[in-house]
């Protein structure tokens, strides 16, 4: 019997490979495992921010703005921490849908008194992160949370849905056609209730209605570059209201 060295090396590299296959699916089922245990222990995450709101409560220092949404919202702070300014305030939340947000606005936005809101939010929904979440529920749970803010005498700055032509972590699923459809509710819906609409489309969105290159590292979620696009159209808007920029 003469020995395959060949054979050999292919069967010890497979052998090899296999603890960190399976580490990987451990890994990803670990993860899966604490995103299930936090929606049901805490489905709207009140906990995540509940030591920053109390911090900055304790702080006495003035909000001018909270930033309310999803990943995009997180990832602006995260990647462009000098956008926020002392008195803006960053509350978005990674995967969350718009019936999460509705129920955390007391907490982490009524609660700081802020002079306006930045509402941005849509686009798990369209995912389907909390299950099936039809149009008019979306449009429904925007229009609760500018209510709310409204009744608690802070003004609302409704935001467009940042464009894609896909979800990675949804593959196949239609989203451009959704994406407008939410937007032109939205703007539609802050000229009824004088809330300020503010359209990121035309400085992110190419004209098929995907994200343009360089500005989203996966399509969806923006660059450093795409938030600095961002900011050019919100800048001006928040000097108008008379906020420190």
């Amino acid at each position: 019997m003469t020995f395959d060295r060949r054979a050999f090396l292919t069967v010890a590299g497979a052998a090899t490979l296999l603890p960190a296959a399976a580490a990987r699916a451990t890994q990803e089922e670990t993860w899966e495992q604490k995103h299930q245990r936090q929606l049901r222990e805490d489905w709207p995450w009140l906990g995540r921010y509940a030591a920053d709101n109390a911090a900055l409560k304790a702080s006495g220092a003035k909000t001018d703005i909270v930033f309310m949404g999803d990943s995009i919202t997180e990832g602006w702070r995260d990647k462009r921490p000098g956008f926020f300014l002392p008195g803006r305030v960053g509350r978005g939340i990674g995967g969350q849908t718009t019936p999460q947000m509705v129920l955390r606005m007391m907490a982490d936005v009524i609660a700081h008194r802020p002079r306006f809101v930045h509402i941005m939010a849509g686009t798990n929904d369209i995912a389907g992160n909390t299950g099936v979440i039809t149009r008019p529920q979306t449009f429904d749970n925007l229009a609760m949370m500018a209510m709310l803010a409204k009744q608690a005498g802070i003004g609302v700055l409704m935001a467009s849905v940042p464009p894609a032509a896909n979800f990675p972590w949804r593959p196949g699923l239609d989203v451009v056609g959704p994406i407008r459809e939410i937007n032109a509710w939205s703007r539609a819906y802050a000229a009824r209730t004088g809330a300020t609409w503010v359209d990121y489309t035309p400085v992110l969105a190419t004209p098929d209605g995907a994200m343009r290159p360089g500005l989203a590292y996966d399509g969806v979620h923006p660059t450093e570059a795409g938030y600095d696009a961002m900011a050019t159209v919100l800048t001006p808007i928040l000097k108008q209201k008379g906020l420190r920029v």
